[in-house]
């Protein structure tokens, strides 16, 4: 495993490119309305960071991913291509999935939108479990701690809900590459990293109503969804671990959670 420690110059990089990212989850929240196409969601986000961030979509043409961001709508747990086609509809929970590449570094996050500011009693509180995981996993990581506390913070709350957490797709370390190590398992297990100061890397449980279980779309060879077609939610931030906690690098100014913990 290759970790890469960042450097205070890397990491005012990223908290550049974590806040670019964040500010395009901010400005499309508007836009997410019954009927838009998710096509003409990700025609506006990427005039935006490109012509107002000055920025790159990690996205477009990742391994031949062909648009701006992933839209992942109600049983699709990420990886949702957008299209013409597909139209928002009153009730729908929408994962937007954006990363940024700016100065060569990256910033990667998403959020849940409820589509009309209402949906069915499941899917809200599945859209909260996801924020609530997120936030207690940021609040348990810090330098010396190991790891598997995500897992392990995770869990019992997923449980405590009624849900799955998604196994087949998991948080990645971030820097230069889009993808870097560790790999971050959002469910129990046993693989040992003791954190330390500049490392960075997402955490962005994915959390379904049903079976953990997943199938790729065999057409576009990227859409996840839900084997049971149970809907799914996740909330993702890229974190940077400090001296004496994590810092949020994708924090944005409509969240009640602080950019700076101190966990240890």
């Amino acid at each position: 495993m290759d970790i890469l420690l960042k450097s205070e110059s890397e990491l005012e990089k990223m908290r550049v490119a974590g806040r670019l990212a964040a500010k395009v989850l901010e400005m499309i929240g508007p836009y997410v309305q019954p009927g838009v196409s998710t096509l003409e969601l990700d025609e506006i986000m990427q005039h935006y960071i490109e012509d107002e961030e000055h920025a790159i979509s990690a996205c477009l043409n990742y391994h031949g991913y062909p648009k701006c961001t992933c839209i992942s709508i109600n049983e699709e747990v990420c990886h949702g291509i957008p299209s013409p086609s597909r139209r928002l509809r009153k009730g729908d929970i929408v994962n937007i999935d954006v990363t940024v590449i700016k100065d060569r570094y990256h910033g990667d996050t998403s959020k849940m939108f409820i589509v009309g500011h209402e949906t069915t009693p499941l899917c809200k509180k599945l859209c909260q479990c996801s924020q609530e995981s997120l936030y207690a996993a940021i609040r348990a990581v810090g330098p010396g701690k190991n790891l598997t506390i995500v897992g392990e913070t995770i869990s019992p709350i997923a449980k405590k809900y009624g849900f799955s957490i998604v196994r087949d797709y998991c948080g990645h370390g971030i820097g230069t590459g889009f993808h870097e190590d560790p790999q971050v398992l959002h469910y129990r297990n046993e693989m040992s990293v003791i954190l330390e100061p500049g490392m960075t890397f997402t955490i962005e449980p994915m959390i379904n109503a049903g079976t953990h279980k997943c199938t790729v779309n065999h057409k576009n060879g990227w859409t996840v969804t839900t084997k049971d077609k149970m809907p799914s939610a996740q909330y993702e931030h890229t974190i940077a671990i400090t001296a004496d906690g994590v810092e949020v690098l994708t924090l944005r100014d409509e969240e009640d959670f602080p950019r700076i913990l101190k966990t240890v």
